[in-house]
């Protein structure tokens, strides 16, 4: 069974930075795809980036281009999101997933099988 544990959230001013953890156990990391979603209260769950399992491929939500980070480290079975340039909108729970390969698009959370239990961002102006 896949555990996934996030950690490195927290309260951070605008325009400041934080680095989010995942960490997997349970099962060999390297064979998932790895995502990040966020849902702020009221508000959808909504698609932040996501990490094929080889490591190289990446896709963003529109909100975060070219603000966040997502990459993995499969030797330590953790999953990264580097966040800069925080903005109050980025304030939300945000969870990591994981899912095998499938025809699902990576962007969906139906793609995902495996959930963390969700860290908190909150962001001031």
């Amino acid at each position: 069974q896949v555990r996934l544990v996030e950690s490195g959230g927290g309260l951070v001013q605008a325009g400041g930075s934080l680095r989010l953890s995942c960490a997997l156990s349970g099962r060999t990391f390297r064979f998932y795809s790895m995502g990040w979603f966020r849902q702020a209260p009221g508000k959808e769950r909504e698609f932040v980036a996501a990490i094929w399992g080889n490591g190289r491929d990446t896709k963003y939500g529109d909100s975060v281009k070219g603000r966040f980070t997502i990459f993995r480290d499969d030797t330590m079975n953790t999953l990264y999101l580097q966040m800069n340039s925080l903005k109050p909108e980025d304030t939300a729970v945000y969870y990591c997933a994981a899912g095998l390969i499938s025809t699902i698009p990576i962007i969906s959370a139906r793609a995902y099988t495996d959930w963390g239990q969700g860290t908190q961002v909150t962001v001031s102006s």
